[in-house]
């Protein structure tokens, strides 16, 4: 059987691809190595999928630091609210929560996979599962199909590859379409871990001295080699018995990944700011005036509250105070070198764990060779490709998967639009 268009992949792009390219009238196949579709929809947001994030679009690009640029064409033709109109459309009515991220009223990602199954059956799109692809068919310079693991051949005139990029490999995402594009003559720009927790040779993470002690609302930075900041993110963070993770440590990932690299160092340095609305100055006098009220006081008593316990008194044995002495004891000098503490501990940190631990994959097929309103190759005729095998990266909240729902869109618009006036 011959179709106009091809979508390998049911993730979150390739299920929005396959149902564009069944609104415009195309006959469509979905196909799916897997047993079910939208497998990291369906774990997304915690289990509650994220679907988009509300932000003003130059907002969006700003936390898509892989090439968010790239996607202003793209969100010209559709964008985050039209993502938002699109699920209304499908019964799926959606919520605000903190930083603009939008979810399912009901708080169920099955919920989202499900609207999206039924939309593809309302288009006639077939759909395939437990149907591994072995490879994508060219000739003469254009698309002509893809060949099965089973040697099975499938004709279409365009073919959407939407197949992830090599994070989260229990989803199915394993890296299989960058040869695909390689063979099309794509460049693939070189693979990362982005949105992973780091990790830490130092001793006190070695000897769990903080393991499972989370810091709320906190200024983390990734530093360069000369101590200048290279990015600061301000949320949660936890340490852990290999290094740290939480939201704040996610989003520095990739920084420290690319200082590693660009210094050709095994170590980068970070900085935690425990409280980032007050500067120095500020907590000093705090501080003393609390030693100063209570002088008869054990010194962990007196900064009770100031910070976490647990950090508070790492803090506290790191300059040399005993947490049980008497607060009117304590030099100035010794306040001043442990608020330099609170506002910059520094530590350092050697890496990341792996790129199939890693929410969401780095570098990838290059977008200069795409056209940026058709998520078409500008290599050849009748490839086109959305999601995260593009080189194409966002924080976690939202951005990926509004990448991946924008990409997809158009890839799956413009490769029935391109087959369908090719019969014509």
């Amino acid at each position: 059987m011959k179709y106009d268009v091809i979508v390998v992949g049911g993730g979150p792009s390739g299920l929005m691809a396959a149902i564009a390219a069944g609104e415009q009238g195309a006959k469509v196949l979905l196909i799916d190595k897997g047993d079910k579709l939208g497998r990291k929809l369906a774990i997304s947001g915690g289990g509650r999928c994220n679907v988009t994030n509300r932000l003003p679009v130059d907002e969006l690009v700003k936390h898509i630091p892989g090439n968010g640029r790239f996607l202003y064409s793209a969100f010209s033709v559709f964008n985050n609210e039209d993502i938002i109109r699109f699920f209304e459309r499908l019964g799926i009515r959606l919520k605000e929560e903190d930083h603009g991220r939008m979810f399912p009223v009901t708080d169920s990602a099955q919920s989202v996979v499900d609207a999206l199954v039924k939309e593809l059956k309302k288009r006639n799109v077939h759909i395939r599962i437990n149907t591994p692809v072995a490879d994508v068919e060219y000739e003469n310079g254009k698309t002509i199909g893809i060949t099965l693991k089973t040697g099975e051949f499938i004709a279409a005139k365009s073919v959407v590859v939407a197949v992830g990029g090599k994070s989260v490999p229990q989803t199915g995402s394993t890296g299989d379409g960058y040869a695909w594009a390689e063979k099309a003559g794509h460049t693939i720009t070189e693979l990362f871990p982005t949105e992973v927790p780091i990790t830490s040779e130092e001793r006190f993470i070695k000897e769990r001295v903080l393991q499972g002690l989370s810091l709320r609302d906190v200024a983390l930075s990734v530093l360069n080699q000369k101590g200048k900041t290279v990015i600061t993110h301000r949320m949660d963070m936890i340490f852990t018995h290999f290094g740290i993770s939480g939201p704040a440590a996610l989003r520095c990932s990739q920084f420290v990944v690319k200082e590693l690299k660009k210094a050709k160092t095994n170590a980068v340095t970070m900085s935690i700011d425990a409280m980032p609305d007050k500067n120095a100055e500020e907590i000093f006098q705090e501080i003393v005036k609390l030693l100063k009220a209570e002088p008869k006081k054990a010194v962990k008593n007196v900064l009770k509250g100031l910070l976490p316990e647990r950090y508070l008194l790492f803090l506290l044995e790191k300059n040399d105070i005993d947490p049980q002495t008497t607060a009117s004891t304590i030099s100035n000098e010794k306040v001043r070198a442990f608020v330099r503490d609170c506002k910059q501990f520094q530590f350092d940190v050697h890496g990341t764990l792996p790129l199939e631990k890693a929410f969401v994959t780095g570098g990838g097929v290059s977008v200069k060779e795409i056209h940026p309103k058709e998520m078409s190759s500008k290599l050849m005729k009748g490839l086109y490709f959305c999601g995260e095998i593009l080189d194409i990266h966002g924080y976690t909240g939202g951005y990926n998967i509004t990448a991946a729902l924008v990409t997809g869109r158009l890839a799956g618009m413009s490769a029935a639009k391109s087959a369908l006036n090719e019969k014509g």
